[in-house]
């Protein structure tokens, strides 16, 4: 089995799985799922996150270390029946993680899930923003789901949004566990390279993804034999009420729209087509927006809250038109969107922060095409609107 093989290989490169935990926490939401699974009740395991989760590299589907995690669920606790769900989308922050995670995540019903934006989201105040509000997005759900927060990392340079990640973990008893102090750890001190485990140094080959998935599952194994010992994991986790939240937690509240969506927020538009193509799996990133090609082509949106981000689509495809995002018709703050994209990787899901803590109401959103060419290979395509916070 390949899964017996990693563990082998993980010893046989010193990896000190134990140095990956972050922050303990508290462990009842956790025990909880075992204890549910132990007595032959139906569970579900989540992955949230980016490329890594989505298992971009792996081999195969079965080699990433989302499903090598589920796969450890399902060999712990043979006699329920676990289901595995993966929304790892690649490119994605934390930031469209909050305003997706209801569809994609929450509404499978999860009992357990990972969460892991640390190598998409950038060490930053606005990052500890959006991934504290996408945790109590997560942690306050009907289904009172486990979080355990995972901490990927650069494999060139070390660099990750560990530091802002553990924060919300400790603010809220959520484990945290990491890969910097375990695999990161043996590429600084020689004993492997970046490319034993990644092409790119960032996406991990199997042989990553079974380190990663080591990290992990260490954790919860040392859980589930401490299962039940009269210690501090036995406290109750706290209500999502009694946790003040440690930002002004803008975006906890976020509301994604697209064209199936978009009634009553919709006020103008000249030149934008709607992309009516069913959108079959979350992957397909391009889907359900508006598309246009002709300069002067304007949309326009009102939308309740206090942020407002755009996604756009910047493409390989080059060249194609570039557009201009207003809010509140100030032309002095106008955001360019570009949709030339610079990488050779493939197309990207671009989210652009247009407004930040603005006065809760409704604001403008005005996006024209300001420049078009007669080469364009593809029109300028407008994925989602998403308007996040709330009346305080």
């Amino acid at each position: 089995m390949m899964r017996a093989g990693a563990i082998v290989k993980a010893l046989d490169y010193g990896i000190e799985l134990k140095k990956g935990v972050l922050n303990k926490g508290n462990f009842c939401r956790i025990e909880r799922v075992m204890k549910k699974a132990m007595a032959g009740e139906d569970i579900t395991v989540g992955f949230l996150g980016g490329s890594i989760t989505q298992g971009c590299l792996s081999s195969t589907p079965k080699t990433c270390y989302a499903y090598l995690v589920y796969q450890w669920w399902c060999n712990t606790f043979p006699q329920s029946n676990i289901t595995y769900v993966n929304a790892g989308i690649g490119g994605t922050t934390s930031q469209f993680g909050v305003a997706r995670a209801d569809s994609d995540l929450l509404s499978k019903d999860i009992d357990f899930t990972v969460v892991e934006f640390s190598v998409n989201d950038d060490d930053n105040p606005h990052f500890l923003e959006t991934y504290e509000g996408l945790i109590r997005k997560i942690y306050g759900s009907k289904t009172n789901p486990a979080i355990l927060i995972v901490n990927s990392v650069r494999y060139d340079d070390g660099i990750n949004a560990q530091a802002q990640h553990v924060k919300v973990g400790e603010a809220y008893g959520i484990p945290c566990v990491g890969m910097k102090p375990t695999i990161y750890a043996k590429v600084l001190d020689g004993t492997m390279t970046s490319r034993d485990i990644t092409e790119d140094d960032l996406h991990p080959n199997d042989l990553g993804h079974g380190f990663m998935a080591d990290v992990i599952t260490d954790f919860l194994t040392d859980i589930y034999k401490e299962m039940g010992a009269d210690s501090d994991i036995e406290k109750a986790d706290k209500a999502l009420g009694d946790i003040t939240p440690i930002t002004q937690n803008a975006y906890e509240n976020s509301v994604r729209y697209r064209n199936h969506n978009c009634q009553g927020i919709l006020t103008q538009n000249n030149g934008f087509t709607a992309d009516n193509t069913p959108q079959n799996d979350i992957r397909e990133i391009f889907r359900c927006g508006w598309t246009a090609d002709k300069e002067g082509a304007k949309i326009c949106f009102a939308v309740e809250g206090t942020c407002i981000g755009i996604q756009y689509r910047k493409t390989v495809d080059k060249p194609t038109p570039i557009a201009r995002a207003v809010v509140d018709g100030n032309q002095e703050q106008a955001v360019i969107l570009d949709g030339n994209f610079e990488e050779t990787w493939g197309d990207s899901l671009h989210l652009e922060t247009l407004a930040e803590h603005l006065p809760f109401g409704t604001h403008t959103v005005e996006i024209e095409l300001i420049e078009t060419h007669k080469e364009d290979k593809v029109p300028f395509y407008l994925v989602s609107i998403i308007a996040s916070g709330r009346n305080k």
